[in-house]
């Protein structure tokens, strides 16, 4: 699907990309803030763990989910072999919790995903429009009283100087002379 316009001018082709064409009312986005609201009130006991709590947890993935439920069945038969310590009905609390879960987040999670493609989309499509834009302006504003705007738009432009080997030998990690 291409969704690029070719324009030819008198010194080159500009290419106009519109992946996306898109408005929202603020009565939708009112009602977009609103259901996000009622979500975090929802599932305000929702944890928030550090990378390094994330890092360190054994995780339930696809393969598991038998291997559980096949585990949380033979426990519950053979009780008389369990460690009170072994929560049962907290582990069926979570179970049931985890069900109920797992398709909401899913979906969740693939509208998280579209949200980001969007945003992806529409900033591609302001970029490609303003750069070729500012190509225009930088050809075409010559006498135009726009140079000192040219000057600030190219600042987007402008490479940082890399120190050499040369300059750098002498220096700390801070750039002093040691």
């Amino acid at each position: 699907m291409d969704h690029r316009k070719e324009q030819r001018t008198r010194t080159e082709t500009v290419v106009a990309q519109n992946l996306l064409s898109i408005t929202y009312t603020d009565e939708q986005m009112a009602a977009a803030e609103a259901a996000i609201t009622q979500l975090e009130t929802i599932f305000g006991n929702f944890l928030s763990l550090t990378p390094d709590e994330r890092r360190r947890l054994n995780r339930m993935g696809q393969q598991s989910q038998p291997f559980c439920e096949k585990t949380l069945m033979m426990m519950e038969q053979n009780r008389h072999l369990i460690p009170p310590v072994l929560d049962m009905a907290e582990a069926r609390r979570d179970q049931k919790a985890l069900q109920l879960l797992e398709p909401l987040l899913n979906r969740l999670e693939r509208l998280a995903e579209r949200g980001a493609d969007t945003e992806a989309a529409l900033g591609s499509d302001l970029m490609m429009l303003c750069l070729d834009g500012y190509a225009a302006l930088d050809r075409g504003g010559v006498g135009e009283g726009l140079d000192s705007l040219r000057k600030e738009l190219a600042k987007r432009f402008a490479r940082k100087r890399r120190a050499t080997v040369a300059e750098s030998a002498g220096a700390d990690d801070h750039g002093d002379k040691k």
